[in-house]
């Protein structure tokens, strides 16, 4: 694969053991690249994982040549403003580092959060700070895997839905290497970011190189919208078929900033039909 290729893959089931379950159905998808969760997606609990599993799942990627990534809790906001709240986010993202490492993923993808309350907002960006900052230092020295940031489909006080809101979120870190940047179509389309338009998907991947540079995109989250332009709703459709459309993708695949990215899908499937589908559409639409 050459350093400009997408690795294309989809985020993975883990049911009954993540070597167990996960090796197959990438296998039958076709994918290049795998995302799982390493604890309930919504829930608090931290298992500890499985030794053997972990192990025979790191092997069985690396002899594929499958980056993998981790996206932790659903339920993570360091901007809440419940105390108890960004304590177990906190607690969570720590886990998933550790978790990642012992899988061999390259990140660990949270989303950036919301501070819920209009009057929260400046507190809930020390909050940022705060948690953020030992994370990326001790996830650095211990050689990843690096935290990235996913902005949200916007509404409810979000800390960085748009593009250009994770500048102020990246210097609330001082702007730490440690940070990088995971990029929704779904989410950004919900924001307002206006992927369908012709160029608009390039403008809009523009925009996030200005803001963060290019060296911080880390990993792509492909996702078409069942929803209509800045609706706020983070529902996802198969690609070409929702309301952002292939045409928009085909810029995406084609961007210079996603060269050497990979992409992952989190569309709808039942089993394993649908993801390869979808995966088969993005790698026809690369060059």
């Amino acid at each position: 694969m050459t350093a400009t290729r997408r690795p294309v893959g989809s985020h993975t089931p883990t049911s009954g053991g993540l070597a167990k379950a996960a090796l197959p159905y990438l296998d039958a998808a076709g994918s290049e690249v795998v995302q799982v969760y390493v604890s309930n997606s919504r829930g608090w609990a931290l298992p500890a994982g499985d030794p053997i599993q972990d192990g025979l799942f790191r092997d069985g990627c690396g002899e594929r040549g499958v980056p993998v990534f981790v996206h932790a809790s659903l339920l993570v906001n360091i901007g809440s403003p419940t105390p108890a709240t960004v304590q177990r986010s906190a607690e969570t993202l720590a886990h998933a580092l550790r978790r990642g490492r012992a899988i061999g993923a390259r990140g660990v993808v949270f989303h950036a959060g919301s501070a819920v309350d209009a009057g929260h907002v400046e507190a809930a960006m020390r909050q940022v700070r705060e948690t953020l900052l030992p994370l990326l230092d001790e996830t650095a020295a211990a050689g990843g895997p690096m935290l990235l940031v996913e902005p949200s489909a916007g509404g409810g006080r979000s800390l960085a839905s748009r593009v250009e809101h994770l500048g102020p979120y990246l210097d609330a870190v001082d702007r730490h290497p440690g940070l990088g940047v995971c990029f929704d179509t779904c989410h950004a389309w919900a924001a307002g970011h206006d992927l369908a338009a012709e160029g608009g998907m390039t403008a809009t991947l523009d925009a996030l190189v200005a803001t963060v540079g290019a060296e911080r995109l880390r990993l792509v989250h492909a996702n078409d919208s069942k929803d209509l332009l800045g609706s706020t709703r983070d529902r996802h459709e198969n690609i070409g078929k929702g309301s952002i459309g292939e045409p928009a993708f085909a810029e995406l695949m084609t961007h210079p900033a996603t060269a050497g990215v990979p992409v992952v899908v989190e569309t709808p499937t039942e089993k394993h039909e649908g993801h390869a589908t979808d995966i088969a559409t993005l790698k026809r639409l690369h060059p």
